[in-house]
Parts: structure tokens; C-alpha cells; sequence
């Protein structure tokens, strides 16, 4: 095509592309609509993937995430074979049995609220039948010769508990106690457990045990009779209290308490 003189050629403009023919086949394609992305969803009667499957649930303690949804579902317990309800039938029994020493704790705490004077009471307990080896004259000497020696013991509801004094003749030690309820019918150990060095530079061995005391222990003229035996350096020594046994005896004793002491000590919540 000619130009006049004059005219004025413009150039394109910037970005602008001329489009590329279309094929005959993409042509029909638009025709048709727009595309649709395959998507194959699953109905809700059929079983999950087993790769699904576990992943859902692990997933049922953590939080939603915004824009998703859960369905809570509610199952009672009759639905699965359970019972709705639970009942337990009580029945009257016969009257509980209730050990003495309790009663007698009983009726001080009621002679402390009801009484004006001092207190006198009696309980019974295990009394040793020994002064504490300790304090005798002779401990350090039997100690020398026997290498272990009762220190003292004490008797409480919790049991019998006491101190043992062994020479420190080796690293390795052990240190037990043998006691028996039976005048030695039968016989229980229990281990020791160390508590630390005494005397000097030391050469002595300081050792606790305790044990527990069953309730028959309580009668009056029940006994308990026990051994301190001591293994060190493949030998083994004892203190049987020079061949008789350390022995408790259960016994009623005294005890006188002001009034003014009663209130205000803690024994009402014993």
C-alpha cells in the first residue's frame, strides 16, 4: 500500500504483541467452556486408604488449623456392649476390729477434753531389757574385742531402730541385724546402712537399722530378741549381748502429762 506525502508512520507500541494464531483444535477447546480440574473424590460409604488411615488418626489430638473442618462424633457406652449405670450393693457387716493401742489413743485424746486435772495415763510398749551399752564403762573394750558393738536402740510405733559402733577394719563392711519374734523359731535379717565415721582419725564405723514390730507385739509380756552381726574382710563377728540376745519386752507404762501441756501440745491429733 502507497502513502500519500505526508503522512506520519507511527511505531508500535511498547509491550504490545500481536497475538499468535490459534490451532483449530485449541479453538474448539474454548468453545466448550472453561477447563475443569480432575479431581477423584471419594464417597462417604467407602472405607478410608489404609495410608489415610493413620494419618488421621494421629492427627485427632492436634489443633485444627483455621479453615478446616471435623465432624465430632458421640458414642454412648451401650453402644458398645457397656452399662450405663454402675451399682454396688452394700451390705452390714460385723463391727471392724480396732486394735488396742488405737483405742487407747482414743480415749486419752477424749480424757484431755473432758478432764480438769493432769493426765495419767499407761501405754504399752517394747522396753528394752538392757541399759544403752553406750553408756558403760566398758563399751570402748568391747569394742576392741568383739569389733562391733550395740550403741543404743528405741522402740516407736513405726518399730525398733538403733545405732550400731563397728571398727573400721576394712573398706568393704556389712553390718545386719537378726532378730526374732518366736524365741528364735524363725528369724527375719535386715541390712544396716552406714551413717558415718566416729572416733578418732577414723577408725570406727557408726551404722543404723531399723525394723518393723507387727501388732501381736503388743500384748503384754510379748518379746522380741536380736543379734548384730558384722562381716568384714571375709571373717564375720557378732554382739549377741555376751551370749544372752538383746531382747524388748512389751510393758505397760506410765506416763503423767500437766494439763497445761495437754493444750497446748499436738497430742489431740495423734
Amino acid at each position: 500500500m502507497s502513502r500519500g506525502p505526508g503522512s506520519t508512520i507511527l511505531p508500535p507500541a511498547l509491550g504490545f504483541r500481536k497475538p499468535a494464531p490459534r490451532s483449530l483444535s485449541c479453538l474448539s477447546d474454548l468453545d466448550r467452556g472453561a477447563l475443569r480440574p480432575i479431581i477423584l473424590r471419594r464417597a462417604r460409604s467407602l472405607p478410608s486408604s489404609p495410608e489415610r488411615r493413620p494419618k488421621a488418626s494421629g492427627a485427632q489430638g492436634a489443633a485444627c488449623r483455621p479453615g478446616c473442618s471435623r465432624q465430632l462424633r458421640v458414642r454412648f457406652a451401650d453402644a458398645l456392649g457397656l452399662e450405663l449405670a454402675q451399682v454396688k450393693v452394700f451390705n452390714a457387716g460385723d463391727d471392724p476390729s480396732v486394735p488396742l493401742h488405737v483405742l487407747s489413743r482414743l480415749a486419752i485424746n477424749s480424757d484431755l477434753c473432758c478432764s480438769s486435772q493432769d493426765l495419767e495415763f499407761t501405754l504399752r510398749c517394747l522396753v528394752p531389757d538392757f541399759p544403752p551399752p553406750v553408756e558403760a564403762a566398758d563399751f570402748g573394750e568391747r569394742l576392741q574385742r568383739q569389733l562391733v558393738c550395740l550403741e543404743r536402740v528405741t522402740c516407736s510405733d513405726l518399730g525398733i531402730s538403733g545405732t550400731v559402733r563397728v571398727r573400721n577394719v576394712a573398706f568393704e563392711k556389712q553390718v545386719a541385724v537378726r532378730y526374732t519374734f518366736s524365741s528364735w523359731r524363725s528369724a527375719h535379717e535386715a541390712v544396716a546402712r552406714w551413717r558415718g565415721p566416729a572416733g578418732s582419725e577414723g577408725t570406727e564405723d557408726v551404722f543404723a537399722f531399723g525394723f518393723p514390730v507387727p501388732p501381736f507385739l503388743l500384748e503384754l509380756g510379748s518379746r522380741v530378741h536380736f543379734a548384730l552381726r558384722y562381716r568384714v574382710a571375709g571373717a564375720e563377728y557378732w554382739d549377741n549381748n555376751d551370749s544372752r540376745d538383746y531382747s524388748l519386752t512389751c510393758r505397760n507404762h506410765a506416763l503423767h502429762m500437766p494439763r497445761g501441756e495437754c493444750e497446748e501440745s499436738w497430742i489431740h491429733f495423734i
